[in-house]
């Protein structure tokens, strides 16, 4: 961490500002909209990732791409609450809420070209960039597609959560860690997939268990939205009579009692150590990359802290 004070604040603080500037351009309503999602806060994970792969010594061109890839993440927020005509993330009115779903799906589209136009002014290894970004982007509509097919559908397996986990949460995580990194570390791209499988099988948890307080939404909001998740899919295999459950007559009430059901069947510390296993497993890849030391023992407190922030 020592070594990390030296360099990581002031690239992170860099990513910020540009992030800000960009948000700052383009003219009312798309302004203050995209300003407004950016100020709602995040935790800004990918973009470190992309830092820590990178390293200290790496240029300009490592915060670009640390700009797009929470570009790109942005979008997909903006996008996911306009399908799902969310009124609140992070505690915050939605823009589809407070502007309407025009003017969101056109911020959406504004984060994601900017995400592109910022790796585009690369000096070095654009293209193998943008590639990388945009083979991301299309695996995201792919999952997004995947979820609406499976809308509803209380008996879709474990193994079909885990492709659509993959395709919208995991490849971002792993872009992140080979947009990166210049050497083209393979390893990198496993530490990626397993630490975004964990992050979204403990954000699935934080759906059910809550409190609103803390995650800014209503306890089984993805229920409430008919995305079945792997605490449902393993409440589902103690409990049968989820099986038949019909989630299309549930209102926030029947929301949270179905969350104390699911909960009442012990799924929910089953999925906490599948994605502590998913963080080993991380971390384990490492073991064999040719970053040095320090980048390994960074990337593994990120991984760790994945899952202490759900503790």
């Amino acid at each position: 961490m020592d070594v990390a004070q030296a360099w990581l604040p002031r690239r992170m603080a860099a990513v910020e500002d540009r992030l800000r500037e960009l948000a700052a351009g383009h003219g009312e309503p798309l302004r203050g909209e995209a300003a407004a999602t950016l100020e709602a806060g995040g935790k800004r994970l990918r973009p470190l990732l992309v830092l820590l792969c990178a390293g200290g010594d790496a240029g300009r061109d490592a915060e670009r791409a640390a700009v797009a890839i929470e570009l790109v993440h942005m979008a997909t927020l903006v996008h996911d609450d306009v399908l799902d005509q969310a009124p609140l993330r992070r505690g915050r009115p939605t823009v589809v809420a407070r502007a309407g779903r025009s003017v969101a799906t056109s911020v959406g589209d504004l984060l994601f070209a900017r995400a592109f136009a910022e790796l585009a002014a690369a000096a070095d290894d654009g293209v193998r960039r943008v590639a990388l970004l945009a083979d991301a982007a299309t695996a995201l509509a792919r999952g997004e597609l995947a979820q609406r097919r499976d809308a509803f559908d209380v008996t879709i397996t474990a193994e079909r959560y885990l492709e659509r986990c993959t395709l919208k949460t995991a490849r971002l995580f792993e872009c992140a860690c080979q947009i990166g990194n210049a050497e083209r570390d393979p390893e990198l791209a496993a530490f990626g997939d397993q630490v975004g499988l964990a992050f979204q099988l403990l954000d699935d948890v934080l759906d059910v268990s809550g409190p609103p307080e803390r995650t800014g939404k209503a306890r089984g909001t993805d229920l409430l939205d008919g995305t079945v998740t792997l605490p449902f899919i393993l409440a589902r295999e103690r409990d049968p009579g989820l099986a038949t459950f019909d989630l299309r007559g549930l209102d926030e009430a029947g929301a949270a009692a179905l969350c104390d059901r699911i909960a009442a069947t012990g799924a929910l510390d089953e999925v906490r150590a599948d994605a502590t296993d998913r963080v080993e497993s991380a971390k384990h890849a490492l073991a064999g990359s040719a970053l040095d030391s320090d980048r390994r023992e960074l990337l593994a407190l990120v991984a760790d802290g994945v899952v202490e922030r759900y503790a």
